[in-house]
């Protein structure tokens, strides 16, 4: 793997891995020796090989590491929430009524329909599951045409950085894959049909005051919410322990077990 940028001191790129990284890299014995961080860039950044034949970490093998655990957590993130009740049975992104909607819950609650709109909640849930997968290659490209000063960036900067970044090159290509199968997976699992007679209920409700909803939109932009949601939280797992995602190229990396 390479990545078209300047050279870097080795003992820089490790430096900053170490200290943006919570990886128990040192003992304490280590830690009490002068700079503890000097001490990580020669234990892990030599660039001559050692006694052993083992070569120092290049560039591309600290920037390729990154990219594994990123890989594999996105992975991780839309093989869960694109699966059955992946969004309908989280609390955390659970995709609610729109707001729009509220008034005309309340009104056809007091009517005795509210199931109406229950019915079109999940469905709601069911699309955003159903346009998720899309996600998958979308991520694989933004890890792909990261740079090594891109990964960095992402090392030195918040605890977010990764996620922000995916954010920033994807949100809009991603809103566009998802938003056809939104829309055929709302009209197949009846979502429109369910709107279409709760509406017509409403509007059969003396002094019902107009609503409209944009469902589509609406629901691809909680999909991207929930979808972002959880690769932060895996961002947040990567930075503890990269170690944990255990790929060859991590565990000459980081040393994993």
């Amino acid at each position: 793997m390479t990545f078209p940028v300047k050279k870097f001191q080795k003992s820089a790129v490790i430096i900053a891995i170490a200290g943006c990284m919570t990886i128990p890299l040192l003992s304490p014995g280590v830690h009490a020796q002068g700079n503890w961080l000097e001490q990580g860039a020669k234990i892990l950044g030599s660039t001559k090989q050692s006694d052993s034949g083992k070569a120092g970490l290049s560039n591309e093998e600290i920037g390729g590491a990154f990219k594994d655990a990123l890989n594999i957590g996105t992975e991780k993130v839309v093989s869960r929430l694109g699966s059955l009740d992946g969004f309908n049975a989280d609390p955390s992104i659970h995709i609610p009524l729109p707001s729009q909607l509220d008034t005309a819950k309340k009104m056809l609650s007091q009517v005795g329909m509210a199931n109406l709109l229950d019915d079109l909640e999940l469905k709601l849930n069911r699309a955003a599951e159903s346009a998720t997968p899309k996600a998958k290659e979308l991520f694989r490209q933004a890890i792909t045409d990261m740079t090594f000063d891109d990964v960095m960036k992402i090392y030195k900067g918040p605890k977010d950085s990764a996620t922000k970044y995916f954010q920033g090159k994807m949100s809009p290509a991603l809103a566009k894959e998802m938003q056809p199968i939104v829309q055929q997976s709302l009209s197949e699992v009846g979502a429109v049909q369910s709107y279409d007679n709760a509406m017509a209920k409403y509007k059969n409700i003396p002094f019902a005051p107009d609503v409209k909803a944009d469902l589509t939109n609406y629901t691809v932009q909680k999909g991207l919410d929930g979808i972002f949601h959880y690769v932060a939280k895996e961002e947040a797992a990567i930075r503890e322990n990269p170690a944990r995602q255990t790929t060859e190229l991590l565990k000459k990396v980081f040393g994993a077990k």
